[in-house]
């Protein structure tokens, strides 16, 4: 084990504790109980069954907690082996993560809803394979859903993922789970890390004109195309958003 760097130090939240997410809150009681206990980069930690029994939670919930402090690069798993304190965390990698349409409505404490229109496995096809690096007709799992906030309805959105990336996918109720929580809590897990995105504005289709509730008037949509990519740098989801024009505004900063 390696004692020679300093402890890790991981920020603490500004929110209300019980707006926090409960695999969060692990996440941070875990990292003040390996600091008070003088952890040092390299240490092992306990196995997941005490860490369960000493948090009262499911493995379910703890796995997303280490999930949550590997994509902030403060563990790493070892295969067959348990996880380990991985190195020093900086601010710059608490925040290297793709955010997700759920991640932005719980920071803003806005009520989200889904209605999940298709679910469903099936073949790849040949372009689709192309860009997630697969073999042509290898099962892909592929949703269409709308999501709402605060009821009102916002994006149109069609998902696409290498089942063999997380085969509980088919089994998940998406009308109430996150797809990049559930994504966290996959074995191994796989953090979304970065995207490719790409917004045009359009007018609607017939299909979106309807579920987006845009018939009889002339708001455009905001189509954004995305590719994401895993911790390792595997492509990990295609995703096409139709946004109504008049409730989604994009922002980025440009370096």
């Amino acid at each position: 084990m390696s004692r020679g760097l300093r402890p890790l130090e991981l920020p603490r939240g500004a929110l209300d504790p019980n707006s926090v997410p409960l695999y969060e809150r692990v996440a941070g009681q875990l990292w003040d109980d390996l600091r008070a206990g003088g952890a040092r980069s390299g240490d092992r930690l306990p196995s997941e069954r005490v860490l369960t029994d000493r948090y009262h939670v499911s493995r379910v919930t703890l796995r997303s907690a280490l999930a949550l402090l590997a994509e902030r690069g403060a563990v790493q798993a070892a295969a067959s082996r348990g996880w380990f304190v991985a190195g020093e965390m900086t601010t710059a990698t608490a925040t290297a993560h793709v955010e997700g349409f759920a991640d932005y409505a719980r920071k803003h404490r806005i009520p989200t809803s889904a209605k999940v229109l298709m679910s469903r496995v099936r073949p790849c096809t040949v372009q689709e394979a192309q860009r997630l690096r697969i073999a042509p007709g290898e099962d892909l799992f592929e949703m269409r859903r709308l999501r709402f906030l605060n009821d009102m309805v916002v994006v149109l959105e069609h998902n696409r993922l290498p089942l063999a990336l997380c085969p509980a996918l088919p089994d998940t109720d998406f009308t109430q789970k996150s797809l990049y929580a559930t994504l966290l809590v996959a074995d191994p897990p796989q953090i979304p890390r970065r995207a490719e995105y790409a917004v045009e504005a359009r007018p609607p289709n017939r299909q979106e004109r309807r579920v987006l509730e845009l018939d009889g008037t002339s708001v455009p949509v905001l189509m954004a195309r995305q590719l994401t990519y895993s911790q390792h740098g595997h492509p990990l989801e295609l995703t096409d958003q139709a946004y109504r024009g008049d409730r989604y505004q994009f922002r980025a900063s440009i370096m």
